[in-house]
Parts: C-alpha cells; sequence; structure tokens
C-alpha cells in the first residue's frame, strides 16, 4: 500500500460537513467538539482493527463480515454514506437494526476491551457516557469504509490484515489522543506504556483551549 494518508484521514475527510453536524445533532454536542472526538475515536478504531486483523482467523472473519454487510445494512462504498447515516441516526426500525449490528461491530473491533475504550474515549474527550453512542453511530460507517477499500484495491483476507497492520502502525507512530487510547487498550500487560491520566490531561487541555 502506496498511500501517504491514513484510512482514518480519509475517513475523516469524508465525514466533513452535513454528517459531522448530524452526529454532533444526535450527540447534543457542538461541532468542534464532535469532530476532535470523531478524530480520536476512529484512530484508535482502525487500529484495533488493525491489532486484531494480524491473526488470519480474525482477518478471515472480518472479510466474511464485510462481504455479508456490503449486501445487507452497509451501502456499495460510501457513495451512500448520508443514507447510512440516516439509518444509524434516525429512529424506527432501521435505526434499531443499525444500532443492533453496530454493537456486534463494536465486539469485533474492541472484543472484552469495548467498555474500557468508551470509557478512555469518554474521558479523553469529554464525551462521557456519549462516547459509546458516537462509537456505535461510527462502527458500520468504518465497516462501510473498509468494504469500499476491499472492494477498490481488490483485496483478500491477508491483503486486508497487512493494510490494516499499516494503519494500526501509522496510528502508533502519530500518537496524539488515538494513539494513546489504542495503546491503552493494547497495553494488557500493564507495563505503564501508555497512562489514561495523562490522556486524560492531554484531552482536558486540548477541548479546554478550543472553548
Amino acid at each position: 500500500m502506496n498511500t501517504t494518508s491514513s484510512w482514518a484521514d480519509e475517513l475523516m475527510a469524508q465525514l466533513q460537513g452535513a454528517p459531522m453536524q448530524q452526529m454532533a445533532q444526535q450527540l447534543g454536542m457542538d461541532a468542534v467538539q464532535t469532530q476532535s472526538a470523531v478524530a480520536t475515536a476512529l484512530p484508535m478504531m482502525l487500529g484495533a482493527l488493525g491489532h486484531n486483523a494480524q491473526q488470519p482467523a480474525a482477518a478471515a472473519q472480518l472479510m466474511d463480515s464485510l462481504q455479508q454487510g456490503q449486501g445487507a445494512a452497509m451501502p456499495q462504498g460510501l457513495g451512500g454514506l448520508g443514507d447510512l447515516l440516516g439509518a444509524v441516526l434516525g429512529g424506527g426500525a432501521a435505526g434499531g437494526a443499525s444500532q443492533g449490528g453496530a454493537a456486534d461491530i463494536l465486539g469485533q473491533i474492541f472484543g472484552a476491551s469495548q467498555q474500557k475504550a468508551e470509557a478512555g474515549l469518554g474521558q479523553a474527550t469529554g464525551l462521557g457516557n456519549q462516547a459509546g453512542n458516537l462509537l456505535q453511530m461510527l462502527a458500520p460507517i468504518v465497516m462501510a469504509f473498509l468494504a469500499q477499500r476491499v472492494q477498490a484495491g481488490g483485496l483478500d483476507a491477508g491483503g486486508l490484515g497487512q493494510a490494516l497492520g499499516q494503519e494500526k502502525a501509522r496510528v502508533q507512530n502519530q500518537g496524539g489522543l488515538g494513539g494513546g487510547l489504542l495503546g491503552s487498550l493494547l497495553d494488557q500487560d500493564g507495563d505503564g506504556q501508555v497512562g489514561l491520566s495523562d490522556l486524560i490531561k492531554i484531552g482536558g487541555s486540548l477541548f479546554g483551549n478550543r472553548r
């Protein structure tokens, strides 16, 4: 993969404008804070997927989920992002189905660390208990984006795992809140490499300065 921008950056660019405003309205937060929270959540989510996809069985399971989703709840690529957001953010049966699917996706992304991911994101960005809602909104969007990349690049499970592994490396190298939260999730050995208290301080100053 010879792209210079990360997948998180590419997806973030596609969420600018109306989709970001829609998410902010649903969360009851201002657009600036929502944008910063999304910019933190996307690298964490893609990095966690990259970590999981280093295992061939997990990469194959992810590929299977993407192929099934393309024919169901997720659009072909992100051309239908507006429709997807309407289902995720709207009410009714479509909204309920999307939320159920989102919970399954988050379980696949974070596994047993899902609550830790939600709590860390909420504390570091000031979202609080809205962090889980934001992750549920982003989950099907991330999967739709990955389905688009798989289709455009003609990737098999091994290629997807390799590309996501490179994304994880980018996230860790770039650092920031997203990289720090990812490191905190992956630091299951407690070696002290990443401290959540430090992330909360960084996030507090970051969001405080934008007020």
